[in-house]
């Protein structure tokens, strides 16, 4: 199938059913200049060991060590800016072509760019709490501690190490992730964008899809069972679509 073809299919799915949910992974933001994690040669974790440097263990065991290694990374996704595909599924959201975004991402950029309803299943950046006393603070504060030079970040109330509000390796998930689950009951349409599909336990998540649309660069384990698989930037994509719409 060209791809003009498959754009017009996509639509014609989109229109033909009233349950749609986006599943985006880190591919998704690429454009907005934050590097993905599994592509080959270029991922993140082709270059460090998660376990050694973006796991729970590893911010407990050498938590200056954990925040050298990961702090800088965080700060500058705070300055990223929602693409072309970000705005795309807040329009179409709007439109009433999707009901929200579950992500994988922590970049926050759904929310900047418009998205109500948005399901973040590996957390957000946006806070942080105390290993100890479970205080919450803006993460921004964790981010001023460091730069003052106080590393590891600790709380102002009990002296606790603080950690981000996110779903590090080892982590249970969180409760997004188990809100997404019972808001996918019934789910009709599953467009999945920039995701590799290999990390659990989202990558179980299409199981929930009547029908399955994959929009990647690269292949993924649920290629076979998709509808449709379009291997293309998102940002074209969903560009051509909202054209096409």
């Amino acid at each position: 199938m060209e791809y003009k073809e498959k754009i017009n299919a996509l639509v014609e799915l989109m229109q033909k059913s009233t349950r749609n949910f986006a599943l985006t992974g880190a591919g998704i933001s690429t454009e907005s200049g934050i590097p993905d994690y599994r592509s080959k040669g270029t991922g993140l974790w082709q270059k460090f060991d998660p376990m050694k440097v973006a796991s729970a263990s590893a911010l407990r065991r050498d938590p200056a060590g954990f925040y050298n290694n990961n702090l800088k990374r965080w700060v500058e996704f705070s300055g990223a800016k929602p693409n072309a595909a970000h705005f795309a599924l807040a329009d179409l959201e709007r439109k009433g072509y999707l009901v929200g975004v579950i992500t994988q991402n922590i970049d926050g950029l759904h929310r900047k760019a418009g998205s109500q309803r948005v399901w973040e299943v590996h957390g957000h950046l946006r806070t942080c709490h105390c290993f100890d006393c479970r205080k919450s603070f803006p993460f921004i504060d964790l981010v001023n501690q460091y730069d003052a030079g106080t590393n590891p970040p600790r709380c102002d109330k009990c002296g606790g190490v603080l950690r981000p509000d996110i779903v590090l390796f080892e982590d249970s998930m969180g409760d997004d992730y188990f809100q997404a689950t019972k808001v996918l009951s019934g789910c009709q349409l599953m467009i999945v964008v920039g995701s590799s599909l290999q990390v659990y336990p989202v990558a179980s998540l299409p199981e929930y899809a009547r029908q399955l649309v994959i929009i990647n660069d690269d292949e993924t384990p649920w290629d076979d069972q998709a509808k449709l698989v379009i291997n293309e930037k998102s940002g074209k994509v969903f560009t051509d679509v909202l054209a096409t719409l």
